[in-house]
């Protein structure tokens, strides 16, 4: 079995949440969504977990999520910082409050990432099928393939306002493009309000979509590099705003023919944290999760 990197993007500011919603319990013994997270990818498989961070929160992970999982799987951590931007753009950049973007995130692990990996956010859960399949599809990854697990939209929706979600358009089974949209279910109906052109659109329950579970291998980070240098330049004089996010990057490896994006189907249901009444949700899930045995209640015994 080859070795396989869980890298997990925990830089967010959390801002709809009100906090550090990382690192916000929702297990019977204080767990949060990252313990779930890894104890399914390490029970598939998967060998090291890396963590993307703010600098200032490297303490209170280490403490808490680190101090508790290190004993079970290799645990290593990376800055999300400005040290990878050119000289001539630290300035604008400087003024920013957020994150460059999750591509640019996933771009600072370049050092410690030399295996085949799977990219998740801290705070969603995904479900132990996802893991499954994405470790299945690491264990034989091809050359010039990446893939995206793919979610049903009806599975990933909050019930107390809208979120944002990557609506999938595939081809062949392939992925042929990524729309980056605002999703909320209305009267009944689920309605996706496309980012690039404000457009709104109804959507059928089973049309897939990302939550950023993106299973790469290391030569993603050459191509992370030129485009980043491309984003750099093109939003000169708003890069106080801007982001550079992984969807643009593969729908770029997808318009060049660079790589093949492949899409993998779960039928797992998502969880998160959008907003604070989200948390007894999830609370709810893990309780019944834990109940069918599919957990111990105690995640992580004393080693």
């Amino acid at each position: 079995m080859k070795d396989k990197t869980l890298l997990i993007m925990a830089a967010g500011m959390g801002s709809r949440f009100g906090g550090l919603k990382q690192i916000e319990p929702v297990g019977p013994n204080g767990e949060f969504i990252i313990d779930y997270s890894i104890y399914d990818a390490k029970l598939v498989g998967f060998t090291k977990v890396v963590f993307i961070i703010k600098e200032e929160n490297y303490e209170i992970f280490k403490e808490t999520i680190g101090k508790r999982i290190e004993k079970y799987i290799k645990t290593e951590y990376v800055f999300q910082d400005n040290s990878n931007v050119p000289d001539e753009f630290k300035k604008e950049i400087e003024q920013r409050q957020k994150p460059l973007g999750t591509a640019h995130a996933i771009m600072c692990a370049k050092d410690l990432v030399k295996e085949p990996f799977a990219v998740i956010n801290a705070d969603d859960f995904y479900g132990r099928d996802a893991y499954q399949k994405a470790s299945n599809y690491l264990e034989n990854i091809e050359k010039d393939h990446y893939a995206m697990i793919g979610y049903h939209i009806e599975n990933t929706l909050s019930p107390n306002g809208s979120a944002k979600r990557g609506l999938c358009e595939l081809k062949d089974g392939k992925l042929e493009n990524i729309k980056e949209s605002s999703v909320e279910r209305i009267n009944g109906k689920i309605i996706a309000t496309i980012e690039a052109t404000n457009e709104q659109i109804e959507v059928a329950e089973n049309t897939l979509a990302s939550m950023n579970l993106l299973l790469f291998t290391p030569d993603i980070f050459q191509v992370l590099e030129t485009r980043f240098t491309d984003f750099l330049e093109k939003n000169k004089g708003n890069l106080s705003k801007a982001e550079y996010q992984i969807p643009s990057v593969l729908n770029y490896c997808i318009k060049s023919k660079e790589k093949q994006i492949d899409m993998i189907e779960t039928n797992a249901t998502w969880y998160g944290v959008t907003y604070k009444e989200d948390k007894e949700s999830i609370v709810q899930a893990i309780s019944k999760l834990i109940n069918k045995k599919k957990y111990p209640y105690k995640l992580w015994k004393e080693k």
